[in-house]
């Protein structure tokens, strides 16, 4: 799989609004073929940044996904509510899901 986490610095004025700047984006991308996951979390450290973790089935998803409406919109729409150019960690993965965290293994609960 693809596996892209992106940092994304969000201008003071559109931060408790990001969300829902982003939702046609994020309901969007949710809804292509090879789309495993693509959720956003607020840090909690500093209320302007969203971390965006994503995946793709394979490159061919991820390419599809670039090369969409929406990601065009989103190219046009979302750098004029963001305080800097997003960072961004894009690596290929030889899986298709989480892995569990073994050193965190939670007994079975009855």
């Amino acid at each position: 799989m693809i596996f892209i986490t992106a940092k994304f610095r969000v201008l003071p004025e559109y931060a408790d609004r990001f969300p829902e700047i982003t939702a046609e984006f994020t309901q969007a991308t949710r809804g292509e073929p090879g789309c495993l996951w693509f959720d956003w979390s607020r840090s909690v450290e500093d209320p302007a940044e969203y971390v965006l973790v994503e995946a793709f089935r394979d490159g061919d998803a991820g390419a599809a996904h670039v090369q969409s409406e929406h990601f065009r919109t989103a190219q046009q729409t979302l750098p004029r509510h963001l305080a800097e150019t997003p960072r961004i960690v894009n690596a290929t993965i030889p899986q298709d899901d989480w892995s569990l965290l073994g050193e965190m293994a939670v007994p079975e609960r009855r």
